[in-house]
């Protein structure tokens, strides 16, 4: 679980970064469009790391498989955004990046979440301690 909570974080930091690139570029700082290009590459470069995390946490990790098709689809999604993007088919680019910043930050929600019963185990050692 870690490596992928590390994997997702950072792809959720490049996909922020993306947002706030995009707005640069957009308010006149034209520099900014070699940097959001840059940061497009390392982002699809992490969601293969990611896609690698997700299915260590499904097989060995003996977690759930949906990380690993939510990533797959993300990659996808992130291969069609850059073609998009090229292209300058903003119509398709803008919402695409909508979804994938919106996708990504579910999956990190769900990476860092409390695990089920975490708090309830905790408490009941801080209580068997107390006892004894």
């Amino acid at each position: 679980m870690v490596l992928f909570r590390i994997a997702v974080t950072c792809e959720a930091a490049l996909a922020l970064g993306q947002a706030v690139l995009a707005g640069s570029f957009l308010s006149g700082h034209y520099e900014a469009l070699k940097m959001h290009e840059l940061n497009a590459a390392i982002t699809v470069v992490v969601a293969l790391a990611l896609i690698v995390a997700a299915v260590l946490l499904w097989r060995p990790g003996r977690g759930p498989g949906w990380p690993a098709l939510a990533s797959a689809a993300l990659l996808v999604s992130e291969g069609l955004q850059v073609g998009m993007g090229y292209n300058r088919t903003l119509a398709v680019h803008i919402p695409l990046g909508v979804g994938i910043v919106a996708a990504t930050l579910l999956m990190l929600v769900w990476a860092w979440r409390p695990a089920p019963g975490a708090d309830h185990a905790s408490r009941t050692e801080d209580a068997a301690e107390e006892s004894a």
